[in-house]
């Protein structure tokens, strides 16, 4: 492999003789993905985040919708135009009387800046929303991330069963030739052999059904024989203090961010119902040709109105009630979701250091043995110290214990996964 990447090097330039190295390669071979490459890559490619980043945008324009003033309005209006003749003679554009009036809306009490507020407000809520559906689907990911690492370190295990016990197979062979064992141990150790072919088969199985899981998260379209995924499958001892996994989850996890920025906007409505309540002064001024004015100088005017609306009912009271009832409710459901911040991270923490307390005997205690009495039954085994029976419980305390550890591995980085779910930001990597 190293003499044909070299070849390849070497030869650069060389289009041909490049192509035919190249096709040498093994047509597999990819650089296995880490788990900041894989976020990315995530971020990148999936298309329910892209698709629900896009409300995103249309929050923004509809902050420019807010923000827009109300358009004046223009009229042009004719009257006493001549539809009969008059002494014979028909002057119909004589009398006309033409106006041509504008208007403005003038809207008081902050109207337009207190929509503005509102909706960005509402901006920002959204954002806080995609980013809770990042977090959940982050979670989601870093499963699927685990889950392949364990398979992968399952199908190693089942592998070297399998290796292991073909040794024994040879070993045992010696043996029946040299008349230590009989027949029927050598075909009871063969018909053994069907049980490590299955596992590994299965965890060939299982690590192909994780990668399609994964790839499905990533929009990905490799082959899997070419697709990998590569990081350290082990735990760490090391948590810090339920203290500081609450603090950094109240000032990280977005739908509590969301829930704060909705009781704001709450309160940006209840002062926005209040000042719709308030009357709007709508300004005009026209101007008049009246070829008919016996007045020289009065033929064209000038005018200027102020029109009010008359506030003898107030048609805005119910909306006042309202916008001032969902600030009460806003404050409840920010309680709320702070109560779910505290339940989750406490949960999730309990979980990671159970697995801990549960992992740390298996690190330093329990592997070691286990490998320990299976090399020392097996060498019984082979030299005539130990029966078959013996053998095969050593064998498959080992390969328990082991699978064991695993599942307790991946179990950790699982609950890892849901403390940095709990928190809003990744805190254990």
């Amino acid at each position: 492999m190293q003499k044909l990447k070299f070849l390849l090097r070497t030869v650069r330039g060389h289009g041909a003789l490049a192509l035919l190295l190249a096709s040498l390669l093994p047509a597999g071979a990819q650089q296995a993905l880490n788990w900041d490459q894989v976020k990315a890559k995530f971020e990148a490619a999936n298309p329910a985040l892209k698709a629900d980043s896009l409300s995103i945008d249309e929050m923004h324009a509809a902050e420019v919708t807010a923000f827009l003033r109300p358009n004046p309005q223009f009229t042009l209006s004719e009257d006493a135009t001549q539809i009969a003749p008059h002494s014979g003679v028909w002057t119909p554009l004589r009398g006309t009387d033409v106006v041509s009036n504008i208007g403005y809306l003038h809207e008081r009490e902050h109207k337009r800046e207190l929509r503005l507020e509102s909706a960005q407000e509402g901006t920002r809520i959204t954002t806080d929303e995609h980013q809770d559906l990042e977090r959940n689907m982050m979670f989601d990911l870093r499963s699927a991330f685990v889950q392949v690492l364990e398979a992968k370190a399952v199908l190693k295990l089942a592998q070297a069963d399998l290796e292991y016990y073909d040794k024994i197979i040879d070993i045992s062979h010696t043996r029946y030739k040299d008349g230590d064992i009989a027949q029927v141990d050598l075909d009871r150790i063969e018909l053994q052999r069907v049980q490590y072919e299955s596992e590994l088969q299965t965890a060939i199985v299982d690590l192909r059904t994780e990668k399609i899981q994964l790839e499905q998260l990533l929009n990905e379209r490799t082959p899997l024989d070419q697709f990998d995924v590569d990081g350290p499958f082990d735990f760490s001892e090391d948590l810090k203090n339920l203290e500081e996994f609450r603090s950094m989850a109240l000032a990280a996890r977005p739908d509590l961010q969301a829930a704060l920025q909705t009781l704001e906007q709450s309160k940006t409505n209840h002062k926005l119902a209040e000042a719709n309540g308030s009357t709007d002064p709508t300004f005009g001024a026209w101007y008049t040709y009246n070829s008919s004015n016996n007045n020289p100088n009065g033929i064209q005017t000038l005018g200027l109105s102020v029109s009010i609306p008359l506030r003898i009912f107030d048609k805005n009271q119910g909306e006042k009630k309202r916008t001032l009832i969902d600030i009460d409710r806003s404050q409840d459901l920010t309680e709320a979701a702070r109560a779910q911040v505290f339940s989750d991270v406490d949960s999730a923490y309990e979980v990671v250091n159970s697995n801990i307390v549960l992992l740390k005997p298996y690190k330093a205690k329990y592997l070691g043995q286990s490998t320990r009495v299976r090399d020392t039954v097996t060498f019984a085994y082979e030299h005539g110290g130990a029966s078959l029976m013996d053998f095969l419980n050593a064998q498959s305390s080992y390969r328990q214990l082991q699978l064991a550890y695993l599942q307790l591995i991946g179990a950790y980085l699982t609950a890892a996964g849901q403390l940095n779910l709990a928190v809003g930001r990744e805190v254990i990597p």
